[in-house]
């Protein structure tokens, strides 16, 4: 019977360990999906002539703008390893990830695997008959022909970003650009979104590469456990900052005794890109990162104690460091991110009648190469294990 609709019970959200690849291995499910969005956009010129009023033609110079962009609670890292990103494990084994091995910072910073070029990776999104819930309880059916496939081709991480704040689950966003667009209305028989960048045809001949997508679960990847069972979500009473180092660039205490009251903080890492072309190709040839990368990290808090510090003084301190750490509910260390070399951009207060006076921080840190263990954002997870296995 055809869909009256498609609601959250019957999608889901796969990625893929790079965008030549096609084997169920190589994908995996993103859990705690809460939300994806997907466009394109076709950008075209006219083709205009004296005699005619109406245009001639209208042709396409550049390729279409493709664009996903989704969130999920935040878990134990394992989403961001499956996204590529470096994620040092502080449960089971280190594992390999997307050319990174170790287990420790000292291989790389979180926007490690992002740093170098590329094919890109692939998204698919799964719709399920309707009615019909994709994970299928958790039994880890395999997907048949009753399931559609959105499939979005060599795709680059453009944004990563994860807030906390009272009263709300912490949540990531995540923006991708792509290259392509297909969709399939048999799973098993799902054919590659990907495309040689250089003259759009697609991977694998004029039938593309068949795609393999893996049985979903109620889990998706996540694998770090509390009371017995894969973390739902971390709750905001379960973060806690890591201020002190900072707290000499502040005119008002953010120790973590008497400190002021923080009520959200948020990461962001913009890793946008720029389309390098040249004649004779009617794609990018690559995409690469623009450099330098800043990573900001913005809190807010209600101001109680004065810090007793000079803003002269601060312009001439030197970088610092701040960690931001989600427990899970039996106290282990679920998620732990370190912003290393960061410098205070800019600090806001406001105070009003009937408010709570509070104040507006914004920190900032470059991302170095690689191999940089000095500068940027580091993360570790208590359940990320290996990937694409």
């Amino acid at each position: 019977m055809p869909r009256n609709r498609v609601i959250y019970q019957s999608e889901g959200l796969f990625v893929s360990k790079d965008a030549s690849l096609g084997a169920a291995d190589d994908h995996e499910q993103l859990g705690r999906v809460q939300s994806a969005n997907y466009s394109f956009t076709i950008n075209r010129q006219d083709v205009n002539q004296f005699g005619d009023l109406a245009r001639i033609d209208s042709l396409v110079l550049d390729p279409p703008t493709v664009s996903l962009d989704f969130s999920y609670y935040l878990a134990d890292g394992f989403n961001e390893r499956a996204l590529g990103f470096f994620v040092q494990n502080s449960g089971v084994g280190a594992g390999s990830q997307r050319g990174i091995t170790g287990a420790a910072f000292d291989v790389g910073n979180f926007a490690s695997g992002h740093l170098q070029g590329s094919s890109g990776t692939n998204f698919f999104i799964v719709t399920s008959p309707n009615g019909e819930d994709l994970n299928k309880a958790g039994a880890g059916q395999a997907l048949d022909n009753s399931d559609s496939v959105i499939g979005v081709g060599n795709c680059y991480v453009s944004d990563y970003s994860v807030d906390l704040s009272v009263g709300s689950l912490p949540t990531v966003n995540v923006t991708v650009e792509g290259a392509n667009m297909n969709s399939v209305s048999n799973s098993t028989t799902t054919g590659s979104p990907a495309i040689d960048q250089e003259d759009g045809t697609k991977l694998g001949g004029s039938t593309g590469w068949l795609i393999q997508l893996p049985p979903p679960t109620d889990d998706g990847g996540i694998s770090g456990y509390t009371g017995g069972t894969p973390i739902t979500a971390l709750r905001p009473g379960d973060v806690t900052l890591g201020l002190d180092n900072v707290s000499g660039e502040s005119l008002v205490k953010l120790g973590t005794t008497e400190g002021a009251h923080i009520q959200s903080a948020s990461i962001s890492l913009p890793l946008s890109r720029t389309p390098i072309d040249r004649l004779g190709s009617r794609f990018p040839f690559a995409r690469e990162v623009d450099f330098p990368v800043n990573a900001t990290m913005n809190i807010s808090a209600i101001v109680n104690e004065s810090a007793g510090q000079n803003l002269a003084d601060i312009l001439d301190s030197g970088v610092q460091a701040a960690t931001i750490t989600v427990k899970d509910h039996d106290g282990n260390d679920a998620i732990l991110y370190t912003m290393s070399g960061l410098k205070i951009d800019s600090q806001s207060f406001s105070s009003s009648i009937g408010s709570n006076k509070t104040v507006d921080m914004t920190f900032s840190t470059q991302i170095g190469g690689p191999n940089d263990v000095t500068n940027g954002v580091f993360m570790s997870g208590l359940g990320a294990g290996k990937v694409f296995i």
